[in-house]
Parts: C-alpha cells; structure tokens; sequence
C-alpha cells in the first residue's frame, strides 16, 4: 500500500484528531498559557492543511 494513500491520510487525520482532543482534555481553561493555546492552533492548522489533502 502506498504511504500517502487515501487510507492512509485518513488514519493519520484520525490520529492527530485524536491528539488534538487529548491536548484539549489537559488544559485547564483557568490557568491555560499564551504556550497550550499555540500548540492548539496549530494542530488546529495541521489538521485543516491535512483535511485539504483528501479533497
């Protein structure tokens, strides 16, 4: 199977989804960083850059 099959992207969408909401579970909303809201946006970007992918 190829690497960048589309199974293959899909899977990898599904694992850093899955990142992003276990990031998001572990900040804590009171006491959250200039740091955790970065590292959010940008699997928020990544995920929206890998998304267009599969289109």
């Amino acid at each position: 199977m190829m690497q960048n099959s589309p199974s293959n992207q899909v899977d990898d969408l599904k694992i850093r989804l899955n990142q992003f909401l276990e990031t998001l579970d572990t900040i804590e909303p009171e006491t959250a960083d200039l740091e955790e809201i970065d590292r959010l946006i940008s699997l928020v970007d990544d995920l929206e850059v890998r998304m267009g992918k599969l289109k």
